[in-house]
């Protein structure tokens, strides 16, 4: 319990401390706090002010939908921006704006052109508005700061002209680049494809009968050549026991004179034989081309077989003259004629086996040799078909990148429009007088706090009975109380009415401070 009472006598004493100190310094605190308020609040009514006009450009998207039109620009529109406000920025073209305006100073100042610059890109800002539902850049705020309203104003128009401008020639001119990058690949792509078709004909043309795409037929054509051959085959064993056969009945049938006629009927059997050939090659013809191989054998077969029939004619009419009017042997005649039939188809027939036997030996070339001729038109047509398909791709880019040109050129894609046009600033922006009462408000509040605790400590007089009591050996039995004279009292009281009616003018004067600060706010 005396704990207790010792802390409240610690908090009562404390409290009571403070308000008396209140009361004995708030002169010391509000002199301060009124000075510090005034010369700060007073510096923003002298600082020149400088009023900031600003413009929101909004990006507007393309007004084609995307599944018909592809854009070939960035979609980075923050990159692109960025590009574009260096560009703005640059020395050059902000020079262009100083000349043009007149800022800062004009002609007759003497800074640099350079520190003109630099002063013009901090009086410049651009804010990004991005939307709140995806994060993207749906519009950005140019904003110019100066000390005349009109020149912000046109300052800002000039900017936002540039802006516009820029970002329609960037879009442009790299859609235009990108379509002509395009074409450049595409002429790239279609001389590599024609070398790549190029190719693929010679090899087909090299491998005529024996690409892949003919191994049917060239099967088909072996086996008629094989039953061909088999057929000239049985034919040419025929001819030859046939062969046998006459000459025996010639032996038998000779007279004894030598000389010996060839009869009609040898003439007779090259005419079946020409009849044959030339029903052969009516067939083949109809079938096929002149430099078909088996039409080329016939039409040989045909000239050497109606020579021999032109020089057998020849010899019997030789051996006729010779022979004169001597006595014919019709049978004799009529065999030897037979024979000389059976010798001559017995030649055809050998010469046609052998015609036969090399077409079989080309053929089963082909078709041994198939594999690897597959294999290179494989190698080939797999390089033609990705040079085609590549070629296709570019083909279908290049086409819609120059569909998405002409878009941009008829100004359908993304472009800047400004949504709030270059406002003419009536009140500064800086300073900020309001913000300058709060700073003033704040310098004077600490500087008040500080006057006020640094004279209390070093006054060293004492102001509380407790302290007098402790420090006096013995107790207090009496006090005796201050004696004032009425002219003491009146004069106290003109003292502290002053003191309120000043503490009353100061607030006064800081209210309308404040109100004045925000009316130009």
């Amino acid at each position: 319990m005396p704990e207790l009472d010792d802390e409240q006598n610690s908090e009562v004493f404390d409290v009571s401390r403070a308000l008396d100190i209140i009361r004995r310094r708030h002169w010391h605190f509000l002199i301060p706090l009124f000075a510090g308020w005034l010369l700060v609040w007073g510096a923003s009514w002298l600082i020149q002010p400088r009023y900031k006009s600003s413009t929101l450009i909004l990006v507007e998207q393309p007004t084609m939908p995307s599944n018909y039109v592809q854009p070939n620009v960035s979609d980075d529109l923050q990159d692109r921006l960025q590009s574009i406000t260096q560009q703005i920025l640059s020395r050059t073209r902000l020079l262009l704006i100083i000349d043009k305006l007149h800022l800062y100073g004009g002609g007759n100042s003497q800074a640099s052109a350079d520190e003109k610059v630099d002063r013009m890109r901090k009086d410049i800002s651009i804010e990004l508005v991005r939307d709140s539902r995806n994060n993207e850049i749906s519009a950005f705020r140019v904003s110019y700061l100066a000390a005349d309203p009109q020149v912000s104003k046109q300052v800002t128009s000039e900017l936002t002209d540039l802006f516009i401008h820029e970002n329609q020639r960037v879009i442009q001119q790299e859609s235009e680049g990108t379509t002509k990058f395009m074409e450049s690949q595409l002429e790239d792509a279609r001389a590599h494809l024609s070398e790549q078709e190029a190719r693929v004909h010679a090899f087909q043309s090299v491998h005529e009968g024996s690409l892949p795409d003919q191994q049917a037929s060239n099967l088909q054509i072996l086996s008629g050549l094989q039953s061909q051959l088999q057929n000239e085959q049985d034919a040419l064993n025929t001819a030859k026991q046939q062969k046998v056969y006459v000459q025996a009945m010639i032996e038998q049938n000779r007279p004894s004179k030598a000389a010996q006629r060839v009869s009609d009927p040898a003439v007779t059997a090259f005419d079946e034989q020409l009849t044959q050939l030339r029903a052969q090659l009516t067939d083949l013809s109809s079938r096929y081309t002149d430099k078909y191989p088996d039409v080329q054998r016939l039409k040989a077969q045909i000239a050497t077989t109606e020579k021999q029939r032109a020089d057998l004619i020849a010899r019997d009419s030789s051996t006729a003259a010779r022979q004169g009017e001597s006595e014919e042997n019709p049978a004799l005649l009529q065999l030897q004629g037979s024979l000389q039939a059976n010798q001559l188809e017995i030649a055809n027939r050998e010469q046609s086996i052998k015609g036969l036997e090399a077409r079989i030996g080309e053929y089963q070339g082909r078709l041994n040799g198939a594999p690897t001729t597959e294999q290179e038109l494989a190698d080939l047509t797999r390089g033609y078909d990705q040079s085609k398909a590549n070629y296709d791709d570019l083909l279908k880019k290049k086409n819609e990148s120059a569909m998405a040109t002409s878009m941009e050129q008829m100004q359908q894609g993304e472009r800047f429009t400004v949504l709030d046009p270059p406002s003419l600033p009536t009140n500064p922006d800086f300073p900020n007088r309001l913000k300058f009462f709060g700073y003033g408000l704040g310098l004077g509040l600490g500087l008040g706090a500080v006057v006020a605790g640094l004279f209390e400590w070093l006054d060293d007089r004492m102001y509380d009975e407790k302290e007098i009591k402790a420090l006096l050996p013995q107790g207090v039995l009496s006090e005796i109380p201050e004696v004032t004279a009425p002219s003491d009292e009146k004069r106290a009281k003109k003292i502290a009415t002053f003191k309120w009616a000043m503490t009353v003018a100061m607030f006064v004067i800081m209210l309308a401070g404040a109100a004045l600060s925000f009316l130009h706010a």
